[in-house]
């Protein structure tokens, strides 16, 4: 059940970082899904684990449906597409 969580989750935080980035309409659902899961860990590798910011939040970001879990998610995800797009991976 975790599973399905962590993808429903995934797919929100990647949809709203593609509308935020305006990526969206190069995007699918599964690209949503992958960079938001993909974001999510990101977001605590490097805000929960390296910088300590927002620890509790950021640290779990991949742990499961909650508001900060999201927002942390939303964040990496941002962080995701931008280095998506330097690398010119996305437009």
């Amino acid at each position: 059940m975790s599973w399905i969580v962590a993808i429903l989750v995934g797919a929100f935080c990647g949809w709203i970082a593609s509308i935020v980035m305006r990526t969206n309409a190069q995007q699918g659902a599964l690209a949503n899904i992958v960079i938001g899961i993909v974001g999510a860990i990101l977001a605590r590798l490097i805000f929960g684990d390296l910088l300590g910011i927002g620890s509790a939040g950021a640290t779990n970001a991949a742990a499961g449906f909650s508001f900060w879990n999201v927002i942390w998610g939303i964040v990496g995800s941002i962080v995701l597409i931008a280095i998506l797009k330097a690398l010119r991976v996305l437009r």
